[in-house]
């Protein structure tokens, strides 16, 4: 699962800049381009500062291979030779001085509690864009709109786009539902948009899709911040509402496919109405998420060499701050534990996990002590899958090491046995990753770096179960 995490103070740095920079401030407008290393994944970042009239500076950045354009910079500014920002929407900071040539920024990029050498060179870099093959291109063979409705209760509207088969409906739709983070209608993620690719291929097989920006995220409004995922539940139910009043669409074969968390919240919106006729789960969990991260946490740091002494001793630190969380409502009080035991647990730490700093910790820490996280923690699938009865479909890919196979799928098994429900289909797909792309390891390093959005057999898939449930006498168009 996908979820932000707390940027820490600048790193002092001491690097020999500019002297005789200090109130020049013409010299650092201009653009600039760097390449940021942070072990698993490298990315070109370009900014773009400009002086305003009254003498400040504004600044956008650029990253090239994510396609990511103009996203705003909070606070620039540069005196004494030393350039500082910072990005608020990624919780990302960056300090870095104006070298005597005056071509080169050389300082730190600090993010998810640690820091990393970034030089900046004066210029823009191009850089060819990663090879995302399953992308659909225009003109798409049918019709698209972008589209908004309201969640009442809440106040928020949120903005999606429908996609509709050209041939006479009314069709089957499928709402697509986005695992956490701040995630758009594309669930766009480490330069992929499996959402898009997946709407694509589900419409030209005759089925409708709706997807839509998470509040708070894109062109929807709201406060993302203090969401949590009731709330995000509560917005596939106006999404649904406004599903059924569209004419082109079959209102009795209306679907839900959610991914990761996504995977969460449809069975929580069947729970609440009565208008869902299916649902697809794409790593979905059948735990609570204080057992889903121990296990993620453990796969992933096996993934990348840790020993299994650190991986306990990580293990325990969790533990520690999960009950933290779970029995103290109020977030200062939590805080003041939460560093008080972040503390104790640098203390413990042998040489070799000196990368491991009392910052990082706290950023952590800021992370879990949040209404998101407490939710997720302590919310039990099983409470729901237990009161499913529409036909399901769950999937997840065997290297998945953010929601193990292994310890989800046959927990989900039994819970719909338990349902009664009568028409349910679980498959572990071999090779596959958490996103359902065909991979090595499964590790998150990989995600960027693999060409294929969504493994072809897998759109198939989904396809035909749907159809089969929807319009049995309609044949797959291969569009492979």
């Amino acid at each position: 699962m996908n979820r932000k995490i707390l940027a820490l103070a600048i790193c002092s740095i001491a690097l020999v800049g500019c002297g005789n920079c200090s109130g020049k401030t013409g010299l650092i407008v201009g653009d600039w381009s760097g390449v940021l290393d942070v072990g698993m994944a490298k990315v070109t970042l370009v900014l773009h500062i400009q002086q305003n009239p009254d003498g400040a500076l504004s600044a956008t950045i650029d990253i090239l291979e994510q396609k990511i354009n103009g996203t705003l910079i909070d606070l620039p500014a540069f005196d004494d030779g030393s350039l500082r920002f910072e990005i608020k929407t990624a919780l990302a900071k960056f300090e870095g001085l104006l070298m005597k040539n005056e071509s080169e920024i050389s300082g730190q990029w600090t993010q998810a509690g640690q820091s990393f050498p970034l030089v900046f060179e004066r210029g823009m870099k191009l850089v060819k864009a990663p090879n995302r093959p399953q992308e659909p291109k225009l003109p798409f063979p049918y019709t698209e709109e972008h589209i908004s409705y309201n969640n009442p209760e809440a106040g928020v509207t949120l903005s999606g786009t429908l996609t509709l088969p050209t041939a006479k409906g009314p069709f089957p739709v499928v709402l697509l539902i986005a695992g956490s983070g701040r995630i758009d209608r594309d669930e766009t993620v480490f330069g992929h948009k499996p959402f898009l690719v997946l709407a694509d291929y589900l419409t030209r097989q005759g089925i409708a899709v709706l997807r839509f920006d998470k509040r708070g995220c894109g062109k929807s409004t709201g406060n993302y911040d203090k969401a949590t995922t009731q709330d995000f539940s509560d917005d596939v139910l106006a999404g649904i509402a406004y599903i059924k009043s569209r004419k082109e669409v079959n209102s009795n074969q209306i679907g839900l496919i959610g991914h990761s968390e996504g995977g969460i919240i449809a069975p929580k919106v069947v729970a609440k109405s009565q208008d869902v006729a299916f649902v697809v789960l794409m790593a979905g969990t059948g735990v609570t998420g204080e057992e889903i991260l121990y296990e993620q946490s453990a796969l992933i740091q096996r993934a990348v060499g840790e020993t299994e002494d650190t991986i306990n001793q990580s293990r325990k630190f969790q533990e520690q701050m999960f009950a933290i969380v779970k029995r103290e409502p109020d977030p200062e009080i939590a805080a003041e534990q939460l560093q008080e035991i972040s503390k104790n647990y640098i203390a413990t730490l042998q040489e070799t996990q000196e990368k491991i700093t009392l910052e990082h910790l706290k950023s952590l820490a800021a992370r879990v002590n949040t209404d998101w996280f407490r939710y997720f923690l302590t919310f039990d699938p099983r409470t729901t899958l237990k009161q499913l009865r529409v036909p399901v479909l769950v999937l997840n890919g065997e290297l998945d090491l953010q929601v193990s196979s292994k310890q989800n799928l046959p927990v989900i098994s039994k819970a719909l046995e338990e349902s009664g429900n009568k028409d349910f289909t679980i498959i572990e797909l071999p090779k596959l990753n958490h996103f359902f792309q065909t991979c090595e390891t499964g590790s998150i390093a990989e995600y960027a770096k693999i060409e294929e959005t969504i493994s072809p057999s897998v759109l198939n898939l989904i396809a035909e179960w749907v159809l089969e449930r929807t319009i049995p006498e309609k044949k797959i168009k291969s569009t492979l």
